[in-house]
C-alpha cells in the first residue's frame, strides 16, 4: 500500500488502496458467470431450445443441461465474487468455456447458424464466431484466476 500526506498537512498519512489485477478478473468473470446463469434460469424451456439447436446433444440432453448448467453458472459466479473456493469456481469455468468452445466450433465446422444461447434472448444474434471469441478471452482469464495467488504475500 502507497501512503500520501493529506492535504490538511497534519502529518497524517492516506492509505491508496490498490486492486489486485487477480481480484478484478476474478470478480469480471464472476459477474459475467452470475449474469449468464440468471438470464437462464427464468426460461429452462427456451434456454433448451438454443442448446438443441446446437444438434449435439440427445432431445433429453437438452432439458438436462437447461436445468443444470445454470445454477452451475450461478455458483461459480458467486464463488468468484465472494472469494470462496475460487480455484475450484475458476476450473470449472476454465472447463465450462473448454466445452462452450468446442460446441461452438462445432456449429462453425458444420455451418449451422444459430445463436449461442449464451445470454439474454432480447438482444441481437450473437454469432458462433464471436461468442467464441469471447469464450477464449474467459478461458484466458479463468485459468488466470485459477492459477493466481489467493494472497500478493504468499
Amino acid at each position: 500500500m502507497a501512503g500520501c500526506r493529506l492535504p490538511g498537512g497534519k502529518g497524517e498519512m492516506m492509505r491508496i488502496a490498490r486492486i489486485s489485477p487477480l481480484v478484478v478478473v476474478r470478480l469480471v468473470l464472476g459477474g459475467i458467470f452470475l449474469y449468464a446463469g440468471f438470464t437462464k434460469i427464468g426460461d429452462p424451456t427456451s434456454f433448451a431450445g438454443a442448446i438443441a439447436s446446437y444438434r449435439i446433444l440427445p432431445y433429453f440432453g437438452n432439458y438436462l443441461v437447461a436445468a443444470i448448467l445454470p445454477w452451475l453458472e450461478v455458483l461459480c459466479g458467486l464463488l468468484l465474487i465472494t472469494d470462496y473456493r475460487t480455484r475450484a469456481a475458476a476450473s470449472c469455468v476454465a472447463v465450462l468455456n473448454l466445452v462452450f468452445m468446442a460446441a461452438l466450433a462445432s456449429t462453425i465446422i458444420r455451418k449451422l447458424d444459430i445463436d449461442c444461447g449464451c445470454f439474454s434472448k432480447t438482444g441481437e444474434k450473437t454469432s458462433a464466431l464471436t461468442a467464441l471469441g469471447r469464450d477464449v478471452v474467459l478461458f484466458a482469464m479463468a485459468l488466470y484466476a485459477a492459477r493466481g495467488k489467493k494472497h500478493p504475500s504468499s
